[in-house]
């Protein structure tokens, strides 16, 4: 995946002309400590650049206005040091076009109770300064994430490292590509939606391909790419005694490498960053694309199936925000429940295409046929993914707004066997409990398609949609189902207001 560490985000220190040199100057290098400090800590995984800090109308224009054209910059974040009135900063945040994180603190942590003058108050104002500026971005309805707390406590910047992971995933999706092959699934709802609102409204652009074009691109394999390919898959899973040299199903695993090889050059020819196909639109392929999906979205690659083109879009921002964590992020389905009292489960899986960055141990490449889409039995990689903290996400076109459901849960590493099933699977507990997680995430329409995250928490995916400006649902160890519907009918009074 991408290294943040390619992206910058600005520290930007407000002050005034009001101020003496003696006391800008010591303004600006605090203001340089702080960012230096953030730049250099290990949890920070971007750039923090310090800028000049800004006294006037102008210098405060000029400085977001090069944030905006810097194609580096992700994001900014304020800190008033003194007082700086707010009035100076409206001409800049009018053109802001960047994520926003107001750090609210200040350089000293504690009150120098026997050595404090005049002269530190007035150089130490963060208390009453940044409040002043929360009221001018609030008046102007500018998105934020505020993080209050001395600049050094590990809270403050895990919250920090937090959001510039969501900023430089929305950073990723300005200008991004993403194909769909074919259409969407007939009669199906919640996987469509408004493909000209969304790039609107995220900056990505979705336009569809006929499978046609894939075809002629695998085609056009070469016989050395592909000995290749297949040599590699021999090294990193165990085959399948039918999909060895010189078993019964060896073909299709030939045939599946083909395709991945064409498939990874399509996207690469036009620099997409994700895509979905449908088993009812195969022709000429084949198989349904099984090992070659969970291979590309291993490699960073967002995708969905059935013509859902808003989860791979999502599924490519949360593979963006984890850049470097452990665990793994991944197209996700729920399949069928275990209902058992004491025990209620999830089984998450799909027809093929799961991550394989799951993958607990190493996979097994298997041939099974597939009784859907009318094609050869697809190769594919069966495995279980581990247990522990994760969450599942949804991105939804509710018609007047977006809207994006998140729910915790907790993996549970898979002790059954399953000879019979031969798919990737994950296993995993809803929060709070599975009756109050199921029907709140029907309450709130989530799909059945989702992204399964790992290392994510809900405040990453919270920041995202506060940068995208989009309605956010969470669903956790505290939510209560009479809480969740009055929160849904009073999200659906702003939003008729507000659209």
């Amino acid at each position: 995946m991408l290294n943040l560490k390619s992206f910058d985000v600005w520290f930007i220190t407000g002050s005034q002309d009001l101020y003496g040199p003696e006391t800008l100057a010591q303004a600006a290098a605090h203001a340089q400590e702080i960012a230096d400090y953030l730049h250099q800590h290990q949890q920070i995984p971007v750039n923090i650049r310090y800028k000049p800090i800004v006294k006037n109308t102008e210098e405060i224009y000029q400085t977001i206005s090069a944030a905006n054209q810097d194609a580096n910059c992700i994001g900014i974040i304020t800190w008033m040091h003194t007082f700086s009135p707010a009035k100076m900063w409206i001409r800049g945040l009018n053109v802001l076009k960047k994520p926003l994180l107001h750090l609210h603190t200040q350089y000293n942590r504690d009150i120098p109770w026997d050595n404090m003058d005049m002269d530190f108050m007035n150089l130490n104002q963060s208390a009453h300064g940044d409040r002043e500026f929360g009221f001018i971005v609030s008046r102007m309805r500018i998105n934020r994430k505020v993080v209050t707390g001395f600049w050094q406590d590990e809270d403050v910047v895990a919250k920090i490292n937090i959001w510039t992971r969501a900023a430089a995933a929305w950073h990723d999706w300005q200008g991004a590509k993403f194909v769909r092959f074919g259409d969407n699934m007939r009669y199906v709802a919640v996987t469509d939606g408004d493909k000209v609102e969304a790039e609107m409204k995220f900056g990505f652009s979705v336009n569809t391909y006929p499978i046609g074009d894939l075809v002629a691109v695998v085609n056009n394999v070469s016989d050395e790419e592909l000995i290749a390919l297949v040599n590699l898959y021999e090294e990193e899973y165990t085959l399948a005694d039918n999909a060895k040299a010189g078993g019964a199903q060896r073909q299709h695993v030939l045939d599946a490498a083909k395709i991945e090889i064409g498939l990874k050059k399509f996207l690469e020819a036009g620099a997409y960053k994700g895509f979905t196909d449908t088993f009812e639109d195969l022709h000429g392929m084949a198989q349904l694309p099984g090992i070659a999906v969970q291979r590309l979205m291993q490699q960073g690659y967002g995708f969905a199936g059935e013509g859902d083109w808003k989860t791979p879009a999502l599924v490519r921002a949360c593979k963006v925000m984890a850049s470097g964590m452990a665990g793994a992020n991944a197209f996700m389905e729920d399949y069928t429940y275990h209902f058992d009292p004491a025990n209620e489960m999830v089984l998450g899986s799909h027809m093929l295409e799961v991550d394989a960055s799951l993958a607990k141990d190493k996979p097994r490449l298997e041939v099974h046929p597939l009784g859907i889409g009318g094609k050869a039995d697809p190769a594919r990689l069966v495995f279980n993914a581990a247990g522990g903290p994760a969450l599942n996400a949804s991105l939804i076109d509710m018609g007047n707004r977006f809207r994006l459901i998140v729910n915790a849960v907790e993996g549970v590493d898979i002790k059954n066997e399953l000879p019979k099933l031969p798919v990737a699977r994950v296993l995993w507990k809803p929060l709070p409990d599975m009756k109050t997680a199921c029907t709140a995430w029907i309450y709130a329409g989530g799909a059945h398609h989702t992204v399964y995250s790992q290392n994510l928490t809900s405040e990453h995916l919270e920041d995202f949609a506060r940068i995208a400006g989009i309605e956010f649902i969470k669903i956790d160890q505290n939510t209560r189902l009479e809480h969740i519907e009055k929160e849904l009918r009073w999200s659906e009074v702003y939003y008729q207001l507000h659209s």
